[in-house]
């Protein structure tokens, strides 16, 4: 799916912005983080180093305004009848059955779970779990981080064809 919708915005938004922007502002999205921004990066044809800036900085940018700001946020939209219903689903969500490994390996579990590329795993995803659960902040950011670079050099190795030339070594 992610590379269906990285194929459609490279398609669609590619000729209106300049690549290194188009990558950096898919990074940044919920549900396609870098994993579209790699793809995205290597469809426009950029070289593989300037992608994995680009998409590293687009993953990081949202990390601490979601374990700063999400829960405030959530607490004002709750006030609203017609937020509710969403936010209580996202919290349901953050502290469900996913979050249990994370609640038990804490950093560990919170790295592996924003770097292992997976539907629904990811950088945004991650912090808004650290955050229901009030895992220390600086703690989360650091875990969150280690697990973008992780993500970006397994994103990397597909997107960019690397892992094929890997295995066709053995």
């Amino acid at each position: 799916m992610t590379e269906t919708i990285a194929n459609w915005i490279n398609d669609n938004l590619g000729a209106f912005l300049p690549a290194e922007l188009l990558v950096l502002l898919v990074s940044m999205v919920p549900i396609l983080e870098l994993r579209g921004g790699m793809i995205v990066a290597s469809l426009c044809g950029l070289p593989l180093w300037e992608a994995f800036g680009i998409c590293i900085l687009g993953n990081l940018i949202p990390i601490p305004l979601i374990l700063w700001l999400i829960t405030p946020v959530f607490s004002w939209m709750k006030r609203w009848r017609i937020f509710r219903p969403m936010v209580e689903k996202l919290e349901k969500h953050a502290t469900g059955e996913r979050s249990q490994r994370i609640r038990k390996y804490e950093f560990v579990g919170l790295m592996l779970f924003v770097g292992i590329p997976l539907p629904g795993t990811g950088a945004w995803t991650g912090c808004l779990i650290a955050a229901m659960l009030n895992i220390d902040k600086k703690k989360a950011l650091l875990a969150a981080s280690l697990g973008v670079l992780i993500a970006s050099v397994i994103m990397a190795l597909f997107s960019y064809g690397l892992m094929e030339a890997i295995l066709n070594l053995f």
